[in-house]
Formats: C-alpha cells, structure tokens, sequence
C-alpha cells in the first residue's frame, strides 16, 4: 500500500495515454511529504492502476461525456494535514494531465481517499458545471 485505482470510461483511452497518467500520479504521491519532511509513501508500495470500465453509462447518455474516479487507498497513521496534501497533489497531478481533454469534452472527475472511513473526496471536473446550466 498505497494503491491507487482509477476506473475510466473506456473511450478516454483515445483522448490521453493513460500509463503517463499513472506515471504522473505515482509521482505526485512520491513527492508528498509529512510535517517533518518524511516521504509519506514509500516508492516501493506505491502503485497506480488503471481499468476501462467494461460497462457504464454516463449523464445523459448522450456518449460525449467521460469519467475518471480515483481510489487511493492508505495505510492509517498519517495526520489529516497529510492525507490532504496527498489529496491535493493527486488533484494537481490529473488535472494537469487532463487538462487537454477537459478543454475539449466534458469530464466528471471525482477522487476519494480511504483509510478506513473516507477521508477526502473532491469533485473537480467540468461535468457538473455543464448540467447545472440546464
């Protein structure tokens, strides 16, 4: 541990190389550090796995909207403060990869983090914004 899944709409695999993704969020939990500068995840339990989801469907149907949910799960013992700023540089880390996909289709993007109870969950994608107009 940590692991952190990703489950997408499969038609994004057209739109953005998903193992660079991966790569980019393995990274960023790389990089995130405790209050007394500890790597808060160690590079060898790190993993960042992405699965296509076989089946789903998505708002209105209409097949022009896509998804990314992200699921990082964490050993307990990390401060709130921690587990925050591992949730924000996860955030940063997608939706600076995605941002080309989001300038051109809409994108519901949610990542929860679990340590038992949740801990972080962040809506940030531009799905809601577009049916909130209706």
């Amino acid at each position: 541990m940590p692991h952190l899944v990703i489950l997408y709409s499969p038609d994004l695999d057209s739109d953005t190389n998903m193992t660079t993704l991966c790569r980019s969020l393995a990274d960023a939990m790389l990089t995130v550090r405790d209050e007394a500068g500890a790597q808060v995840f160690p590079t060898a339990g790190t993993r960042v796995l992405a699965y296509p989801a076989a089946h789903s469907a998505v708002a209105d149907g209409s097949g022009e909207h896509a998804f990314c949910y992200f699921n990082l799960r964490m050993g307990r013992g990390r401060s709130d403060a921690t587990q925050q700023a591992a949730g924000q540089a996860l955030v940063a880390a997608a939706k600076a990869h995605l941002a080309p996909v989001l300038a051109r289709r809409p994108l519901g993007l949610t990542l929860q983090i679990d340590v038992g109870a949740e801990v972080f969950d962040a809506k940030f994608g531009n799905l809601h914004a577009l049916f909130a107009r209706v």
